[in-house]
């Protein structure tokens, strides 16, 4: 596993390419981690909820491992989103992209590929948790703000937060 980033998240962005979306968590850094690396939680808030449904999620947290969250919106079909985990570093940073597949291998698909950087550091008694979406080109971004797909991952990141809360409820009462 990596246990080092050589450059910040936010030294990367760029505004033009890229979007990022932070939150507070009122929840400790452990139960953010695990709501990001188990498919049990990912299925809880990774599809927003008006939208469809997630129908089947796998991840193996570590480099060239699998994530995998497929979805149905609405009665539709299942739609498949398959990608490779680039770096973990736990209860940190987890990064992974679409644009391989498990175990580095090249990926071939119809839709806007993304990096996506999902950094989490204590605050308090929180976690400052901030998901940055890294796009090949300012058309891929626009096409992916202008589908939905920055809408639906603001709402997936709010349900994130609220499932994050509902595990602390959870933890709190054992």
């Amino acid at each position: 596993m990596s246990t080092q980033s050589t450059q910040s998240t936010e030294s990367m962005i760029d505004p033009k390419l890229d979007f990022a979306i932070e939150r507070f968590i009122d929840a400790p850094v452990r139960l953010v981690w695990e709501a990001l690396t188990k498919p049990e939680h990912l299925k809880e808030w990774y599809m927003p909820r008006a939208w469809g449904r997630v129908v089947r999620s796998e991840i193996d947290v570590r480099p060239g491992g699998v994530i995998r969250i497929d979805i149905a919106v609405a009665n539709g079909p299942e739609v498949p989103n398959l990608g490779c985990i680039l770096e973990v570093i736990p209860m940190k940073r987890l990064v992974w992209t679409s644009m391989l597949f498990p175990g580095y291998r090249p990926a071939v698909f119809d839709d806007i590929p993304i990096t996506a950087i999902m950094t989490m550091e204590a605050q308090g008694t929180g976690t400052r948790y901030v998901f940055t979406a890294l796009h090949r080109n300012e058309a891929d971004l626009e096409t992916n703000k202008t589908s939905g797909f920055y809408q639906g991952t603001e709402i997936a990141i709010d349900q994130f937060v609220e499932h994050v809360k509902s595990m602390k409820s959870t933890d709190a009462k054992k």
